[in-house]
């Protein structure tokens, strides 16, 4: 007998910024609505083992998009977008979200996303605190990138280059910043899903990472009675670990930080069941405030 998981995936158009996009998701399950967010370079692949979670589509309506220009999300026909250099800015990633959780009717979401996703978490609680029942950042802080926002827009030609933003590149980079304790196959799952990243898209992406989501002015603003916040960081991330999550939540008034030993950069995909017990206070704790 054939065996099916319960995913389905299916397209919706988004009209972003005036521009219209053909968005692919994937969803499972049914209940409260948890949106989950890719990493920079990369899709809704990362996402699989949620949406093949018994423990989370029971309760949680999981909803995994490919952003545009990531996936099968294809860059909008309507432009000539091979003329221009993709570049991912806060206020397009803020407006995607909001446009998408509005098209599937998903109210007082909860937003996951990791990496970039996880900056994007703390920047939806300040810009739209109302929108969403929580936001959990995995991989989040303040601000990433060594040296001024000069000196990372200079840096960014490198990533661009032929013989740096290969996919074998980007793999072996990515393979890197796993946990050392992760299984083999699911780092190996992280590199090869990013080496299938279309060209420029890795960098276009680092334009927010780097240089447009910072909070270290802002932080203080936002307000975890309106949205709460979880920020979760791993143990073995180069860039946003233990030091730069706890900072971030401790910038937050009512933020939450849980530390995961052993995890690296993408805990989602690298190591599912250990980021699983971090994960289900969490989403219990959400459950519980919204009486599901």
């Amino acid at each position: 007998m054939p065996k099916f998981e319960a995913a389905i995936g299916r397209y919706v158009w988004l009209t972003i910024q005036g521009v219209e996009y053909r968005v692919y998701f994937e969803e499972a399950g049914q209940g409260i609505p948890l949106i989950c967010q890719h990493t920079a370079g990369s899709d809704g692949k990362q996402w699989r083992h949620f949406l093949t979670d018994p423990d989370l589509t029971s309760r949680f309506r999981v909803i995994v998009p490919d952003l545009p220009y990531h996936g099968k999300s294809l860059p909008p026909e309507s432009q000539e977008w091979w003329a221009r250099e993709y570049r991912l800015t806060k206020s397009f990633f803020i407006d995607f979200h909001l446009a998408l959780k509005r098209a599937l009717g998903a109210e007082k979401a909860v937003f996951i996303g990791s990496s970039m996703g996880g900056h994007l978490a703390p920047d939806l609680a300040l810009a739209c605190p109302d929108e969403y029942a929580a936001v959990i950042g995995l991989e989040a802080g303040l601000k990433t990138g060594v040296g001024g926002d000069d000196d990372i827009r200079a840096a960014f030609r490198y990533f661009r280059h032929p013989r740096v933003n290969g996919a074998d590149r980007a793999a072996a980079a990515m393979y890197c910043i796993n946990g050392p304790m992760s299984p083999e196959k699911y780092k190996r799952e992280v590199a090869w899903s990013y080496s299938q990243g279309a060209p420029g898209v890795f960098a276009g992406d680092l334009n927010y990472y780097n240089i447009e989501h910072d909070l270290r002015e802002t932080a203080h603003l936002i307000d975890t009675t309106r949205c709460p916040v979880y920020i979760m960081n791993g143990e073995y991330d180069p860039s946003t670990g233990f030091k730069e999550g706890e900072e971030l939540a401790a910038a937050i008034k009512g933020a939450v930080w849980i530390p995961m030993p052993g995890i690296g950069h993408f805990p989602m995909t690298e190591d599912y069941p250990t980021m699983k017990r971090f994960l289900m206070p969490v989403l219990e704790e959400i459950a519980a405030r919204q009486g599901g």
